[in-house]
């Protein structure tokens, strides 16, 4: 999993000082030299700089001209701007992002890519960054390779996927993450009004992700609306309300379609 860097391609610039970004500094310092941290709070690149040993700027006119890879880990709509204003400075750029495509930073340089870890990052909660995908795409098959080189420090799984295939990869994410996270939310509101903590629905949760893995989530999908059990279902309706009663509507409505395609009953 390591590789000898040499010259400036030590040095990495990290524009970013975000979720993202604090665990890809932090992590690939380990095998290379995060020469900068760029964000426009000063304070924030300072916290991580600090972190790493690197300098921390709040100027982009300030950046390492000579650096071996500028990685960009900001909000999506910032990259665009970024891009315009160091137009043309050239060197090795890439972007984190999973939604947005690799030509945003053409107006930078020739070479350039995406460097786009798939995984919910928090500051404060460890990641095992060995284990967590990273996919790449590259301006040229020199500027791919070149990129899989680096995600190769910190991860054992690297894999390429272009601009459509990341973006509907980002989709998939969403679903499996961040809406999975909203209704884990509902469920912890829901425990709290009976007096309970959310880890007692840890190892449900632990168990159904293990199966869905094991088989698929088709093929692993069970509870009321999986069976059909209307009963059961009208039951929880009528004992929730606003919002937390539509999502379990649309949800379980879903469900019973999927698995009795052919039934026209609808919630």
């Amino acid at each position: 999993m390591e590789r000898t860097l040499t010259g400036n391609e030590k040095d990495i610039v990290i524009l970013g000082a975000g979720n993202v970004a604090t665990h890809l500094a932090i992590n690939l310092s380990r095998q290379a030299h995060i020469s900068q941290i760029y964000n426009h709070n000063i304070k924030g690149a300072q916290e991580l700089a600090t972190q790493v040993g690197a300098e921390a700027i709040d100027n982009l006119r300030a950046l390492d001209p000579h650096a071996g890879l500028y990685i960009i880990s900001v909000k999506d709509d910032a990259i665009a701007t970024i891009a315009e204003y160091m137009k043309g400075i050239g060197g090795l750029w890439a972007h984190t992002s999973g939604s947005v495509p690799m030509s945003a930073l053409s107006p930078i340089s020739d070479t350039y890519g995406v460097f786009y870890p798939m995984q919910t990052f928090s500051k404060d909660v460890s990641v095992d960054m060995a284990k967590v995908p990273i996919f790449i795409e590259g301006s040229s098959e020199n500027v791919t390779e070149h990129l899989k080189e680096y995600a190769s420090l910190i991860s054992s799984k690297v894999y390429e996927a272009d601009s459509e295939r990341r973006a509907r990869l980002h989709i998939a994410a969403v679903f499996a993450c961040n809406f999975t996270n909203r209704l884990w939310d509902i469920s912890a509101n829901l425990l709290k009004e009976i007096g309970l903590e959310f880890d007692t629905m840890q190892p449900l949760m632990e168990a159904m992700l293990t199966k869905a893995c094991a088989v698929t989530p088709h093929e692993g999908q069970t509870g009321p609306a999986r069976r059909k059990d209307m009963k059961i279902i009208k039951k929880h309706l009528e004992m929730l309300e606003g919002e937390d009663k539509e999502l379990y509507s649309i949800l379980s409505d879903s469900i019973i379609k999927q698995y009795y395609p052919d039934e026209q009953d609808k919630l």
